[in-house]
């Protein structure tokens, strides 16, 4: 009989070439799935990613936040004003802005620290808009340094997909930053790395950070102290400067003196750092030291969030407000009734002068009733109500 013959397979085009070629292609295949996926699918790909390209993945992760909305929308309370926030900041992310500038009311209570304590207030409160008015009851610098604080706290949370690590809250000086480690220490949430500008502020009986207070120093000779003042001296010395693999730094409420140290660092990291400022007033800030640091803070910092006062003398009662990308608004809240805007800006313009309060206010209608008994304070305070 005869043997039939064994019909030969058709070779597979990767079989004839090995495995070499087949894995490589099964690479370049997966390769391009994962290319082809969104941003946000993005954080399972196990392959390095430019600094740009994780600020804008940050900003998908954020969610929520209002910060698509044509026209501004102002914030009803303390959690509606984040969720605002958190959605200007996604939205300058995207857009790959690395120098941002928050501004909150002055002294607002964001109810970050007190959650535990059962405040009877577990909305915040925004009534405090600015130190004019000295009427404003209980604003005190424990208060302030606490609003800043928090402030900071939200901020390192939304930040959180970056790791720990990579994050950095600056604060003024030592005293500022141990306060922060004592309140945020085992919170998962807050990872990050805390540091001073002013590093010489160990010396002002602060908590450690186990929150009590440091044991009495048995007494030691001559040789033991000297090399304990050499050790804070050179831990001290020196510009500061942020921590390896820092790729967002938060500055707490600077100052003046620290805008300075701040001008040197965003030369020295570049923009594949992000750094934001809260709470640094620089609209307050009348003449900078050269004309470079007055460049960098008023023409390439954004104000991606500002919520506070307008001038009092000029528009009584009235807030200018901006989430980013949209415009400046100047609002007030009537006697009854909603907040009212009553004059935005085009896009693209600067914030309102004292001036432009004062001829918008001009155009609206207010009782006497209302211009007798207004103030700032109990004003604001029903804005959020």
């Amino acid at each position: 009989a005869r043997r039939e013959r064994k019909r030969p397979r058709p070779a597979s085009p990767l079989g004839t070439v090995g495995w070499p070629y087949t894995a490589t292609v099964l690479l370049a295949f997966l390769a391009a799935i994962l290319a082809s996926l969104p941003t946000s699918h993005a954080f399972y790909a196990p392959k390095p990613i430019s600094t740009a390209t994780r600020h804008q993945m940050i900003g998908n992760v954020f969610g929520g936040g209002g910060g698509g909305d044509k026209e501004p929308q102002l914030p009803k309370d303390v959690k509606d004003a984040i969720s605002k926030c958190r959605g200007a900041v996604q939205k300058g992310l995207e857009n790959k802005i690395s120098r941002m500038d928050i501004e909150m009311p002055v002294g607002a209570n964001f109810g970050v620290e007190n959650k535990k304590g059962g405040s009877k207030n577990k909305r915040g409160n925004l009534a405090s808009m600015t130190g004019e008015d000295e009427a404003q009851e209980g604003l005190t610098m424990e208060k302030l340094q606490t609003s800043d604080r928090e402030l900071a706290r939200l901020f390192v949370e939304m930040f959180q997909p970056l790791g720990g690590p990579h994050i950095a809250a600056v604060f003024n000086d030592e005293y500022l930053a141990d306060q922060a480690r004592r309140r945020w220490s085992g919170d998962l949430s807050a990872e990050c790395n805390v540091v001073a500008i002013d590093r010489k502020g160990k010396k002002r009986g602060i908590l450690n950070a186990g929150g009590k207070k440091g044991k009495k120093k048995k007494a030691r000779g001559f040789a033991a102290k000297m090399a304990e003042e050499m050790e804070e001296d050179n831990a001290s010395s020196g510009p500061f400067n942020l921590p390896e693999g820092t790729e967002v730094a938060i500055f707490v409420a600077p100052g003046p003196k620290e805008l300075i140290a701040i001008e040197r660092i965003c030369g020295e990291v570049g923009m594949g750092t992000c750094i934001i400022l809260l709470n640094a007033r620089l609209s307050l800030i009348e003449k900078y030291t050269t004309e470079e640091a007055r460049k960098l803070f008023v023409e390439e910092f954004e104000t991606v969030w500002s919520l506070t006062a307008a001038s009092q003398e000029d528009a009584p009662g009235c807030l200018i407000h901006r989430a980013y990308p949209g415009n400046w608004i100047l609002a007030r809240k009537p006697a009854v009734g909603p907040p009212k805007t009553i004059a935005a800006k085009e896009e693209g313009g600067a914030k309102f002068t004292g001036e432009e309060c004062r001829e918008a206010y001009g155009t609206i209608e207010v009782s006497e009733l209302e211009k007798g008994t207004e103030k700032l304070a109990e004003n604001f305070a029903g804005w959020f109500k």
